[in-house]
């Protein structure tokens, strides 16, 4: 039987279901246990059994006494604790209205603002770029003018030098526009102008340019082989000498700036002229080229020796007018170069002459003029003398006059304005000298 208080003699254990760590298999096993032997193979589970429904009643017998002793105590219990929780709810929902509001105000103050001025800053940057694109069209369309008007003129010295700096100002508005991405290629105005001005007149620049390096002492030259005896005639004045100097000058620092530049990523190196060096190793084949071929004919048929002869004299002296020319040329400023880093050993040329002569690794221009010229003409003379005949014997008897004359050509070669040889050319005279009585089997 069971007491109707909770302190009677109750066969609950009331600790062992209670306990935190309670398990039901121990407590079911310790009920079997309890009423049976653990060497009996046979198991009685009726007692075990009866023994758990009788605590399942008594369980419930003491929650029916224990409601109906406090079921006011748990009412009011209960009411208060959702009394409670509906003034937390309460609370908790006028902050939540409390942070929507401002979350609103917040959207609408800050949030909307802040899109509309990135809408602004947006369509700011594109003003800029637009108005950089326009002022960019319109420079570029002002130096097309330009340049177009001075193409048209003809090639004097104010031509080549502001048509070269019209179209280093033009690479530099294209280089900027395309590494700021603009868009100025894009623009068919610009496109139509770089296509149709642009290129062709950087062509014919050029084109000029070339030429009249080329044409450097012609006029000289000529006037060496109209003389009679040696003696030329009809020299170009000193004002026509002056202003050759000058237009060849202009040429010079035309070919200089418009020679392409290499781009910022490549490796740091001393800028090479490609079209001021490639003009002037033309100017000085075609001189080298041409006097091959003019003493060979002479050696040939030595009547027309002293002519020839002094036809070269006068070419050494338009290539040591030339040498001196560059000397006194300082290369351009070309804002299209970045300046060489402060810890570089790399110097800039102080005239147009040294890239040229590191270009052609010599040490002057006359020399490598006569050392070239000496270097082709013993095979030459070679042949004539393998081919034989009068010719041959010719030139074998009049060695003497042949070694006389090409001292003399050299000598003449060094000669400039009046002046005696400047400094050992004898070597020159001896090399050509040389080249030719070895051509033909004496010295």
């Amino acid at each position: 039987m069971t007491s109707s208080t909770p302190d009677s003699n109750s066969y609950l254990d009331l600790p062992a279901l209670t306990a935190p760590d309670f398990s039901p298999q121990t407590y079911a096993n310790t009920l079997v246990t309890a009423t049976n032997h653990p060497t009996d193979p046979s198991v009685d589970l009726a007692t075990p059994l009866s023994r758990l429904l009788f605590d399942v009643q008594e369980v419930d017998v003491r929650l029916d006494d224990l409601s109906a002793k406090s079921a006011a105590q748990l009412v009011q219990d209960t009411c208060a604790r959702a009394e409670g929780g509906d003034a937390v709810l309460r609370a908790v929902e006028a902050d939540v209205q409390g942070l929507t509001g401002a979350y609103e105000r917040l959207e609408r103050e800050v949030v909307g603002k802040y899109a509309e001025a990135d809408r602004a800053v947006v369509a700011g940057g594109r003003m800029v770029q637009v108005l950089r694109l326009g002022r960019a069209v319109g420079v570029v369309l002002r130096l097309g003018r330009e340049l177009q008007g001075l193409v048209e003129e003809e090639a004097g010295e104010r031509g080549l030098r502001g048509a070269a700096g019209v179209l280093v100002e033009l690479k530099g508005v294209f280089g900027v526009a395309e590494r700021e991405a603009w868009g100025l290629e894009r623009v068919a105005v610009v496109r139509t102008l770089r296509e149709e001005v642009v290129g062709p007149g950087e062509r014919v620049v050029v084109g000029r340019a070339q030429r009249v390096v080329r044409e450097f002492g012609t006029a000289g030259l000529l006037a060496a082989g109209d003389g009679a005896g040696g003696a030329p005639k009809g020299q170009p004045t000193y004002a026509q000498t002056e202003a050759m100097k000058t237009l060849t000058g202009a040429a010079l620092q035309t070919l200089y700036l418009l020679s392409p530049v290499p781009p910022k990523s490549s490796a740091v190196g001393r800028f090479a002229p490609t079209l001021l060096l490639q003009a002037l190793q033309t100017y000085l084949t075609a001189a080298l080229t041409a006097s091959v071929a003019a003493l060979t004919r002479a050696l040939a048929n030595l009547a027309t020796l002293d002519k020839t002869l002094q036809e070269i004299s006068a070419r050494c002296q338009n290539v040591v007018a030339l040498e001196t020319l560059l000397a006194n040329t300082s290369p351009p400023f070309h804002p299209l170069l970045p300046p060489p880093p402060p810890s570089t050993e790399i110097t800039e040329p102080q005239n147009l002459l040294e890239p040229l002569l590191a270009h052609l690794d010599t040490t002057s221009l006359p020399s490598f003029f006569w050392r070239s010229l000496a270097g082709n003409l013993a095979p030459r003379v070679q042949a004539i003398m393998e081919r034989g005949g009068v010719s041959a014997r010719t030139l074998r008897a009049q060695k003497e006059r042949v070694r006389e004359g090409v001292r003399g050509c050299v000598d003449r070669g060094m000669r400039v304005g009046g002046q005696g040889m400047v400094g050992g050319w004898e070597r020159e005279a001896a090399v050509m000298v040389g080249s030719v009585l070895g051509g033909m089997g004496t010295r």
